[in-house]
């Protein structure tokens, strides 16, 4: 059996709402971090589940390798971000930081 395009959407809507359910439950900056990672990559799988269904040629890949070069320079950009908090507080609790000077 061949998986169709309805079970690449199914589990692409499923990793769509873990990551927004991680991003929204979690306090930890890492958590909200993957939870945004999850969000951007279930985007990437319906990208080239639907290039491959509709017979483009590399489009829907050309779209993914696109959003995972965005993901690692979001990535590099949010760890250096959550260093520097974990450095002005000794936490990395995004509520616990909610002011801009100490």
């Amino acid at each position: 059996m061949t998986p169709d395009i309805s079970h690449y959407v199914f589990i692409g809507s499923v990793m769509f709402v873990l990551g927004v359910f991680t991003m929204t439950s979690r306090r930890n900056a890492i958590y909200i971090l993957m939870g945004a990672e999850l969000v951007v990559n279930a985007a990437a799988l319906n990208f080239v589940a639907f290039a491959r269904y509709r017979g483009e040629d590399l489009s829907g890949q050309m779209f993914a390798v696109f959003i995972i070069v965005l993901a690692a320079a979001e990535a590099a950009v949010a760890l250096g971000i959550v260093l520097q908090l974990f450095q002005h507080f000794p936490t990395i609790d995004v509520s616990k930081s909610n002011t801009l000077s100490e």
